[in-house]
């Protein structure tokens, strides 16, 4: 089993890939090469790139959380790894609420949360110095029950030899010509986004499921998604993510029978 914090260093993976997985003979054997985005497989979209402006916090609380908001910011946390305990570098940040409300809608919660960024902290609103440039993972984002208001977000630093857990959403494709759906059946989609341990440089935006030959009764599971070889499932690969069912009975033709 993978160790249980959320960053891992790159070679462990590549390690527990090559001793448990059929795709270790695309993984490359230096570690230290760099990863890139295969042909065929989603990459991000560089229109949506976007700096993330944030500034040092003293002290947290939620006195201070509550002043930071009413002033316009999100107060914010950068870990090193999630868990903390392996260097921790620890950072007590706010936000720009506009920002980042902006990009969540934008981009969607999912699609924020499984997007690098830049972000850089600078010493105050007025100041073009940076006293931090560092690429980050958004890895938990608090909205408001009822308002969506950001609450506060946190984000984990990227650097290149950082292996990930992220929620990849799925983008669902080929519904119109799925043998099953032409039949009239419905999607029943299990699964939204499936969590991958991911190399920083390979992040996905979305991974597509293939509907394109799925008939009645048929499902996909998480195995069958197609990923870079380099990333590795959390959870089993025969948990489902989607299936074909059968027809829906309308409340009339209930009725009628």
């Amino acid at each position: 089993m993978l160790a249980p914090r959320q960053v891992l260093t790159r070679a462990l993976l590549f390690r527990h890939i090559r001793q448990s997985s059929t795709a270790a003979a695309l993984v490359q054997e230096n570690d230290e090469l760099p990863l890139t985005y295969l042909e065929g497989f989603p990459k991000p979209d560089a229109k949506h790139a976007e700096t993330i402006v944030a500034f040092p916090r003293a002290q947290s609380g939620k006195n201070i959380s509550a002043k930071e908001r009413k002033a316009g910011r999100v107060p914010s946390i950068v870990f090193e790894q999630e868990d903390g305990q392996h260097g921790g570098n620890k950072r007590l940040i706010s936000v720009q609420n506009n920002q980042i409300k902006k990009l969540v809608n934008h981009l969607g919660r999912s699609y924020f949360l499984s997007r690098l960024f830049d972000l850089e902290v600078r010493p105050d609103v007025d100041s073009e110095d940076i006293i931090e440039k560092v690429r980050v993972l958004p890895r938990l984002l608090h909205l408001h029950a009822s308002t969506d208001a950001v609450l506060n977000v946190t984000f984990i630093r990227a650097p290149s030899n950082a292996l990930l857990k992220v929620d990849v959403p799925l983008v669902f494709i080929g519904d119109d010509v799925s043998p099953g759906l032409k039949k009239g059946s419905y999607l029943n989609i299990i699964k939204r986004t499936v969590k991958f341990i991911c190399p920083a440089d390979i992040i996905p935006p979305f991974i597509e499921v293939d509907l394109s030959e799925l008939d009645v009764g048929q499902k996909l599971v998480m195995g069958d998604l197609k990923v870079h070889p380099a990333l590795k499932l959390v959870r089993a690969k025969d948990e489902p993510v989607c299936k074909i069912a059968g027809a829906r009975v309308s409340a009339e033709s209930k009725k009628s029978k």
